[in-house]
């Protein structure tokens, strides 16, 4: 008795967490709020589904309660004979069409937006001048952070992805190292990032991410795929743009050109950056693809490592000893001293291109 009565809790308490849990969601990670056309078709997609599936369960429990209620043995009599239909093709034709029918419905659209979702022509496209009137990203997913590199543009940065507002965002995707999967619930579904060959989608955003999170103004972005003890803390972030306020960002990161620390600065965050970290860090977009995260906009991210709150303090924990905040990433612990990690946070955080 006591056994079944902890089992009912036990249900009712899940019961009443699938309801409250299911409306979670905050509109900057929620693939239920979608900010971008893909992520709305696809959400319509669902919708779709669900309503088909719900119409199945619903017709089939109504048929099974009529059946169960009317026709007991209580009301029908223990002599009843229910009428045999064994070969009727009345019935054979009904459950066969109907899901027929059904499936119908839910594949026609699927296949259109899949093929929709897949067409990376306008990749290909130029203008008279021959160049590329898509704005393209090559997202290279690594051991655990993200590298996004603008060709027509000439510019890389790491971590935080600036695209503009109401125009397609072509990606190309590759990993490094393992596989990796690239999500930005908010905005579409994922697509994984192999080490052997590129996959290609395209995005669109539909609102800038200025007033999200209480002012972080940023979605967040995900790596899907289980790839190493960090996969959890493998995020994102992605800071969408007026169009002019897009073009304003490339300009600055393109004037970033020939940026570099100077090893005899005076500055100590500077001059131990030079001598400690510029061998796999860059502080100009336009430096190429490094070892390391590219760190010329390191002021205006979000966060440290992707998940740490963007304080100085923070900044030189990570940098001190960062295997105890991203376990297996490659970057080595105690390359210098706790000093020397201070002073190079406080270099980081004067890196900007917004501010």
């Amino acid at each position: 008795m006591m056994k079944g009565l902890k089992k009912w809790r036990l249900f009712s308490l899940l019961t009443v967490m699938t309801v409250f849990l299911s409306a979670c969601g905050e509109e900057y990670i929620s693939t239920l709020r979608p900010s971008g056309q893909v992520g709305k078709e696809q959400l319509n997609i669902l919708y779709l589904s669900i309503a088909i599936m719900a119409l199945v369960v619903i017709v089939v429990s109504t048929i099974y309660l009529v059946a169960f209620f009317k026709f007991r043995r209580s009301k029908v009599g223990e002599d009843h004979m229910p009428k045999q239909v064994e070969g009727s093709h009345t019935l054979e034709v009904i459950w066969t069409v109907i899901p027929i029918i059904l499936l119908l419905v839910l594949a026609v659209p699927t296949l259109h937006y899949t093929y929709k979702f897949s067409n990376v022509a306008a990749m290909d496209e130029v203008d008279e001048s021959g160049n590329n009137t898509a704005l393209t990203v090559n997202v290279t997913a690594k051991l655990y952070w993200w590298e996004f590199e603008y060709p027509n543009q000439g510019i890389i940065t790491a971590q935080e992805l600036v695209v503009p507002t109401d125009e397609k965002v072509y990606f190309n995707l590759i990993a490094s190292d393992v596989k990796h999967s690239f999500w930005i619930p908010a905005i579409g579904g994922k697509m994984d990032t192999n080490v052997d060959g590129i996959n290609k989608f395209y995005l669109q955003f539909d609102r800038e991410s200025a007033g999200l999170n209480d002012g972080e103004g940023v979605f967040y972005g995900k790596c899907a795929e289980l790839c190493g003890p960090s996969h959890a803390l493998m995020d994102f972030k992605v800071k969408a743009l007026e169009p002019e306020a897009f073009n304003a960002w490339v300009t600055a990161m393109q004037a970033t050109e020939g940026a570099t620390a100077d090893k005899e600065s005076s500055n100590l965050g500077e001059a131990t950056f030079a001598n400690s970290c510029l061998g796999c860090h860059a502080v100009s977009g336009v430096a190429g693809n490094g070892l390391g995260p590219n760190l010329t906009t390191f002021g205006d991210r979000n966060r440290v490592a992707g998940y740490m709150e963007h304080t100085v303090e923070n900044t030189a924990d990570w940098i001190y000893e960062p295997s105890k905040y991203k376990p297996g990433n490659t970057m080595p612990d105690k390359l210098v001293t706790e000093e020397e990690a201070q002073a190079i946070a406080d270099y980081l955080m004067s890196l900007s291109v917004e501010k």
